[in-house]
């Protein structure tokens, strides 16, 4: 294993396809008898990545409960239609 290796041997997963790619191999890994230390690194680095994607969306689950004053989290009001309307 090269030193570069050693540093990030699991890419980071940004999306939710990453994410449930990454858990399949994870279990399949895990599954596995007789892992060499090469691989057991790799696992641990992959069941860490995985453990920051699921961190990053509890919290955004919480921002995403924002709601306005009228309880509409989708309907917001821009600030032209504040104006003063042509009667």
């Amino acid at each position: 294993m090269t030193k570069r290796d050693r540093k990030r041997p699991a890419r980071p997963i940004k999306t939710k396809r990453d994410y449930e790619s990454a858990s399949a191999v994870a279990k399949k890994m895990s599954g596995q008898k007789g892992r060499d230390a090469t691989a057991e690194l790799r696992l641990q680095s992959l069941l860490h990545e995985l453990d920051k994607f699921d961190d990053s969306l509890e919290e955004e689950d919480t921002t995403e409960d924002a709601t306005d004053d009228f309880g509409h989290p989708e309907l917001r009001r821009r600030w032209s239609d504040d104006a003063s309307s042509p009667e």
